[in-house]
């Protein structure tokens, strides 16, 4: 409970500033929702670019409903299908951007994944895109759709953690919101299925 030792005037005040700090309410700040493509690995038969899963379908149509009503300016997506397929549940109009790719990785001969491109080279190009939306599209909410890997690797990145710290698998269709102004990144939320639910 909060001490009760300012006038209700000042905490408030105080409370609006906090949330400035994290870009809430801040004129010219951008609101990236960063979603993780639909399922495409139920009943898969293509490996190499595989489209969505019937229940990946489903999933996209739940996050479309939600979008609808949080009006993106734009909507940006990974050139690989199963982002393009979740991309276009959501809006004819998705710019597609090559950065937006997974984390280049290959399987060995146990089944694990083994990542062949390093987390700063995924920073690298996904921060590129990020800073260009929030210089096109300021004081606007925008989505990006993307990969598993390439997302807890940016997230983790925002939240000035080393790679592989972020101890979590962002669900399919799951949002997690980054509010950007300037070289300035803050974390609003990680990891949203409530359009699942």
């Amino acid at each position: 409970m909060l001490p009760i030792v300012a006038s209700s005037e000042r905490l408030t005040s105080a409370m609006r500033s906090l949330e400035a700090v994290f870009l809430i309410g801040v004129e010219g700040a951008t609101e990236i929702w960063l979603v993780r493509h639909a399922d495409c690995y139920e009943d898969m038969q293509e490996g190499e670019d595989p489209p969505l899963s019937n229940r990946g379908r489903e999933q996209a149509a739940r996050l479309a409903e939600r979008v609808k009503r949080a009006k993106p300016a734009a909507i940006y997506s990974s050139p690989y299908r199963r982002a393009v397929e979740t991309a276009a549940a959501l809006s004819d109009d998705a710019h597609i951007d090559p950065r937006l790719i997974e984390m280049a990785m290959r399987l060995d001969e146990n089944g694990n994944f083994v990542f062949t491109e390093q987390p700063d080279a995924v920073i690298e190009r996904i921060g590129a895109v990020i800073k260009e939306i929030a210089v096109a599209h300021p004081d606007q909410r925008v989505l990006v759709v993307t990969h598993g890997a390439a997302l807890i690797t940016y997230l983790a990145h925002v939240l000035h953690m080393e790679p592989g710290q972020l101890r979590f698998l962002p669900f399919y269709t799951s949002v997690s919101v980054v509010r950007v102004l300037g070289d300035l990144q803050m974390i609003g939320s990680i990891g949203d299925t409530a359009h699942l639910e």
